[in-house]
């Protein structure tokens, strides 16, 4: 699937209960403290002690992801997961941030709405356009006809009111005074940031320290881990929708968490200070431009691996206006959130099953984190560790939304026909669906004659099966 791993949300609140515990407090350097006593608490000094220790915790907490997929117990999981516990999951990811995008947003809401008509004028009312560009081919110059603002949609419109922000910057139309409405669009905001970056630097593992682990920092990552989880899971099915391929069979689902936690793990050895996972953005932005080639995933992929070596080039983001980005927010979060619904064309909405577990599972997901969030100390078990779990657990919409559609789905009687289950399969096996029900998209790009040659390795849980038709899951 053209899915890109970026930074997940789901670490920071483990991350902040962990450098809440007593031990990881900042020192308090007193006025008159000699210079021996400020030696022991260099700034420097005290941050890398505490990345250590975060790294740690996602490493070894990222083992436990590998092992889920590579074991199968994640696909043991999907078989019994439905439409009803699918739409939930996905519509929170987006529901989830509206914050974020307000809060953004309304930094200049002119900015925004302007970014936001952009972004709708490259990607649907433009989307048929074609720009003539010229090519060289078989030994002559060729004119082509090339989708140009279909496929770069969201670029042009966020560049777009980008240039509009470095202009009226240029011309001191937006305020000067952090306290005055409008001074988020500015583009100068974050220009010592650009300066102090280095042209240069390559990361390496073990650049801030050798990791620390402490059980109380793991059980706390852990639970970042399986709301990860539940998070990608709902993402391989977007994605597959948006993209236009069949839902992701078993094999492929536990592939990808075993290479989610791979790369959570490489991801801690580098000490970036957060894990990856399928970055819910980049499956949004797959909805607008409409590309889902791997190949420019893969290209894009590479492309940021090596502009991220150039600390200049990585810093000039940041002085994109939070007004561009809230407008991006607007458009993409909401297609995330359509995305989620568009799974219910399969379940029968006239029963009352149905709309209870809907209702129930999408309101809790809303309610239940932000009174938590309102009320970060009323859990107190007594043990630490756990409080940190319930807590990270309670304050992630999607794992709340995905958890009660996944419970009462399959504890409250209803036939296969009212939950969804029969239209799915008879839409992905269906004898007229011959392209849903190829699944040979998901096939290792390699070695798939190894795996005809070794019957055996058919039984890993993580490898494709050698079968006319993947019976897929159930969803």
């Amino acid at each position: 699937l053209p899915i890109l791993q970026g930074g997940t949300f789901t670490f920071i609140t483990p991350t902040l209960a962990i450098l809440a515990l007593p031990k990881w407090k900042c020192p308090e350097v007193a006025a008159n403290a000699t210079a021996e006593s400020a030696s022991l608490t260099d700034p420097e000094e005290v941050w890398k002690v505490r990345m250590c220790e975060i790294q740690g915790a996602i490493l070894v907490a990222s083992v436990l992801q590998v092992m889920l997929g590579l074991s199968g117990l994640v696909g043991l999981v999907l078989k019994f997961i439905g439409p009803l516990a699918i739409a939930p999951t996905i519509n929170l990811i987006g529901l989830a941030l509206f914050r974020e995008a307000g809060q953004k947003s309304g930094a200049h809401w002119g900015i925004s709405a302007l970014t936001v008509c952009l972004i709708l004028l490259f990607s649907q009312y433009l989307s048929k356009v074609n720009v003539p560009l010229i090519a060289y081919k078989d030994k002559k110059w060729k004119v082509f006809q090339y989708p140009l603002f279909k496929l770069f949609s969201a670029l042009f419109g966020m560049c777009g009111a980008w240039l509009v922000c470095f202009f009226l910057t240029y011309f001191n139309a937006l305020p000067t005074s952090p306290d005055k409405y409008g001074y988020k669009a500015r583009t100068d905001i974050n220009l010592d940031a650009v300066s102090s970056a280095a042209w240069f630097f390559v990361p390496y593992p073990g650049q801030w320290g050798l990791p620390t682990v402490s059980f109380s920092s793991v059980l706390g990552m852990v639970a970042g881990v399986l709301a990860s989880t539940m998070e990608s899971i709902g993402d391989y099915y977007a994605c597959a929708r948006l993209s236009g391929a069949p839902p992701p069979p078993t094999h492929a689902i536990n592939r990808g968490i075993a290479v989610e936690g791979l790369g959570c793990i490489l991801a801690a050895l580098w000490g970036t200070g957060n894990g990856t996972t399928s970055y819910s953005q980049n499956i949004a932005a797959l909805g607008i431009t409409r590309v889902g080639s791997r190949l420019v995933l893969q290209t894009s992929g590479l492309l940021m691996i090596f502009l991220g070596l150039f600390g200049k080039f990585s810093a000039a983001f940041i002085t994109i206006p939070d007004p561009v980005i809230g407008g991006m927010f607007l458009v993409m979060f909401g297609m995330i959130a359509a995305v989620g619904i568009s799974n219910l064309q399969y379940v029968d909405l006239n029963s009352s099953r149905n709309l209870l577990i809907l209702g129930f599972s999408t309101f809790s997901g809303l309610v239940l984190p932000t009174w938590f969030h309102s009320n970060p100390d009323v859990i107190n078990t007594g043990i630490t560790e756990l409080d940190q779990l319930i807590m990270v657990l309670f304050t992630t919409h999607m794992f709340i939304g995905g958890f009660f559609g996944f419970v009462l789905d399959n504890t409250i009687p209803g036939t296969d026909e009212e939950r969804g289950i029969k239209s799915w399969r008879k839409m992905v096996h269906g004898i007229n669906s011959t392209y849903f029900s190829d699944h040979s998209c998901y096939n290792l790009p390699f070695c798939m004659n190894l795996l005809h040659r070794f019957r055996f390795l058919q039984h890993f849980p993580f490898l494709p099966h050698l079968k006319s038709q993947d019976q897929g899951t159930h969803l």
